[in-house]
């Protein structure tokens, strides 16, 4: 009801003739879970094929004109913050990475979607808050290109992903560690799997990549809940690309608004999803200036190596 009401005013959702906003909202959510075919819905909510596109597409534009409200405006860790995960992060904003979504292209657009592994897909590049929110998403690149053209891009376009100077995001080994994204060491053991079978980490640069991999994670956990959720981000789905990247913000869009209403999340069962790969809103306002480039200084790797060097020794003491 909630969702519903949310649509009607602000996303714009009218109810038709013959059909009322919960069964439109109804029909769309039952096609986002399901992935279910045009006839299959069809026949579930006894209405012509036709119906049931033109609301889909309809609802699927309402969600989307939620976005502003729906993102969660980043709030960077605080000096005091006492969480066992995140509290060396001072400043830091969230978690970035990409993830692999299939899709449907034409036969001649197939070699730019074709990912690394062979597979026909589009690379998402999302970023998330501690608490598993959505901040920014942007479907619609090839399965082809790299995360760290993704993030360039990410960062120029109108409406683009913001990072104020001072604050940062953590993100993986695959893109540049620089200013406003805190990358792990190269070439230490990082992935979480390795700490979680109970070896130590023997010098700073692997306690940092241990923490990191532990904060970072959340993005991974995202991606899991969203792909556990929604199951037509699990196969490629029916549609032109240009809707298929549609319905990919709209899920996530739909993620944190659950993430919102719900106290309990029956998707997220705080399990590690490793896939080896308090302030004010006003604080992050237009006035505050963005970093523009990624690219590596010697003030951010002397950053990242007097961060591990503190935490690990911090670390040592409380253990010896």
């Amino acid at each position: 009801m909630t969702l519903c009401n949310k649509l009607e005013s602000e996303g714009k959702l009218k109810a038709s003739k013959y059909l009322e906003v919960d069964e439109q909202v109804a029909i769309f959510l039952y096609v986002l879970a399901h992935h279910v075919k045009n006839r299959v819905v069809k026949f579930q909510f006894h209405r012509s094929g036709e119906t049931i596109s033109k609301h889909f597409n309809n609802v699927l534009n309402a969600v989307i004109r939620l976005e502003n409200g729906l993102f969660k405006k980043p709030e960077p860790i605080l000096e005091t913050s006492t969480d066992e995960r995140w509290k060396w992060f001072k400043g830091c904003l969230g978690a970035i990475d990409g993830t692999h979504i299939s899709v449907q292209v034409p036969e001649e657009d197939k070699p730019r979607y074709r990912n690394r592994k062979g597979e026909i897909t589009t690379n998402v590049l999302a970023a998330c808050t501690p608490d598993m929110q959505f901040i920014y998403v942007l479907p619609g690149w090839e399965g082809s290109a790299a995360d760290g053209r993704i993030l360039r891009s990410a960062m120029i376009r109108e409406n683009g992903l913001q990072v104020p100077k001072g604050n940062y995001y953590l993100v993986d080994a695959g893109y540049t560690n620089g200013e406003g994204f805190l990358a792990p060491f190269r070439g230490q053991r990082y992935h979480l799997n390795t700490w979680l079978q109970g070896q130590r980490p023997e010098k700073p640069e692997e306690y940092f990549n241990m923490k990191h991999s532990a904060a970072r994670n959340v993005i991974e956990r995202c991606f899991g809940v969203l792909k556990k959720r929604w199951a037509i981000l699990r196969s490629p789905s029916f549609y032109p690309i240009r809707t298929q990247n549609k319905i990919i913000l709209a899920c996530c869009l739909l993620h944190n608004f659950i993430r919102r209403e719900m106290a309990y999340d029956p998707f997220d069962d705080d399990e590690f999803i490793d896939t080896n790969n308090d302030a004010d809103d006003e604080d992050l306002g237009s006035h505050v200036d963005h970093i523009t480039t990624v690219g590596t200084s010697n003030e951010w790797t002397n950053f990242r190596q007097n961060l591990a060097t503190s935490m690990f020794n911090a670390w040592t003491s409380r253990h010896h």
